[in-house]
């Protein structure tokens, strides 16, 4: 059902509020980061302090981020749950956290 939603999300609807369990992720990577692994923490930590932007990885689909000052560092490379709302096509971060 998310996934359906989610890609509604990106083809038309300008507003859709909700739930998402993906991996923080960055903008030049994208998807290749869904392990949690410390390699993957440590590619997602170096792209981002050299100016990559975080974005959340859900079932393969990179998602931009329009608040990506709410994501935490302590996330980077992590699997998170999300809520918040799609706006024309990039995911705005009410409450983010580690997924357990």
């Amino acid at each position: 059902m998310k996934n359906l939603a989610l890609s509604l999300a990106f083809l038309a609807a300008p507003l859709l509020a909700g739930e998402w369990m993906g991996y923080v992720s960055e903008d030049k990577c994208g998807a290749k980061h869904m392990s949690g692994s410390a390699a993957d923490v440590s590619c997602v930590k170096g792209c981002i302090k050299g100016g990559a932007h975080p974005v959340l990885v859900v079932d393969g689909k990179v998602v931009k981020i329009s608040n990506p000052g709410k994501v935490p560092e302590a996330l980077y490379g992590l699997k998170a749950k999300v809520t918040g709302e799609l706006k024309d096509g990039a995911l705005v971060i009410a409450t983010i956290a580690k997924a357990d």
